[in-house]
């Protein structure tokens, strides 16, 4: 059985699950819509997570998905930590950047998982790493289907390893934090990572990175790939958390605007240029999630502000391609000819 009639899904499309924008209206909306809702729990304790699962659960009896981000968190090394805060001063990105008080994140993934297994959902799918061959089976005990991220081929091959359910492709050209796990860190277009990885295996691929329009996704459709993800197309959306100066500069967007920078997060990610970006070009950053730790009070106060000039504006590279409108009426764009 395909896994779109498995995950009772109307539309081979899945909305993208990010963190930290995606709202449990926005999972809602998705299901409503007839496409698979995610959850984006990367940054969420245990109990958030346990929360959102429950307020989707409420107002929905579809099936969703769940991400969570199974990286390894590094040890502290105060000395990287001291210059990384420095570079931020020393950048002039905001006035209190000195009296920001910074909490090290510590991981809530054994504890989201947890959760995960006892609250039930239909899918879980990793980022930044994989679940071990004990979890995987823990997961389907409970008849959780199991999805991996991969930006290689050599991910995909441990993939096949671990047999897993489906695999998200993230090809160069998405927005958002890359969700590589194998180093070094491989940057590939999605169409050629596609086409190389239908070789080299026989699990679903689901395809993600600049997917924009409809013929886009009529040929990944065609070339046999089992669904595509829509991120940036969404975000925009109505019922997305992304303030709205993140959104007005996706709409306004006549070209590609985006570059890839570690700068918000220790991680690679792609987002549109701005101020932030651009002051703290060749400055030293703290390793993942430590950098996303000391830039928190400055995203925090730029989003209060609506100054997106100090926001990580998370976009793909077909940004310009967005529309405005709810998730049914964006939806209705790439499924419907006449519209």
């Amino acid at each position: 059985m395909h896994l779109h009639k498995k995950l009772s899904m109307n539309y081979p499309i899945i909305q993208a699950p990010m963190a930290g924008v995606t709202t449990p209206e926005m999972v809602i909306a998705s299901l409503e819509t007839g496409i698979l809702g995610s959850i984006g729990a990367g940054y969420m304790s245990a109990d958030a997570t346990r929360d959102f699962i429950r307020q989707v659960k409420k107002y929905s009896s579809k099936p969703f998905l769940i991400n969570l981000f199974a990286h390894e968190v590094p040890p502290v090394v105060q000395h990287e930590i001291t210059i990384a805060k420095q570079a931020l001063i020393d950048a002039k990105i905001d006035n209190q950047i000195k009296r920001d008080e910074v909490k090290l994140s510590k991981s809530q993934y054994d504890e989201q998982l947890a959760v995960v297994l006892e609250e039930g959902v239909a899918a879980c799918s990793f980022t930044f790493g994989v679940p071990t061959p004990l979890q995987i089976r823990l997961l389907r005990e409970k008849g959780i289907l199991v999805f991996i991220t991969a930006t290689s081929l050599e991910e995909v091959h441990v993939a096949n390893q671990l047999g897993v359910d489906g695999i998200f492709l993230q090809g160069m050209e998405a927005g958002g934090h890359r969700g590589s796990f194998i180093e070094p860190f491989q940057y590939i277009p999605l169409k050629d990572l596609f086409t190389q990885a239908k070789d080299i295996t026989n699990i679903p691929l689901i395809v993600a990175g600049g997917i924009a329009t409809k013929e886009q996704m009529d040929w990944y459709l065609k070339q046999g790939a089992e669904a595509i993800t829509l991120g940036t197309a969404l975000l925009v959306s109505d019922e997305s958390g992304a303030p709205s100066a993140h959104k007005e500069r996706i709409l306004c967007a006549e070209t590609d605007e985006t570059v890839l920078t570690k700068m918000f997060s220790g991680k690679p990610a792609r987002g549109i240029m701005n101020g932030f970006i651009e002051k703290m070009e060749m400055m030293p950053v703290a390793p993942f999630p430590y950098q996303n730790d000391l830039t928190k009070g400055i995203r925090a106060r730029a989003a209060f502000a609506n100054n997106s000039e100090n926001m990580s504006l998370w976009a793909g590279t077909n940004l310009h391609h967005a529309t405005k409108g709810t998730i049914r009426e964006i939806i209705e764009r790439f499924v419907h000819t006449d519209l």
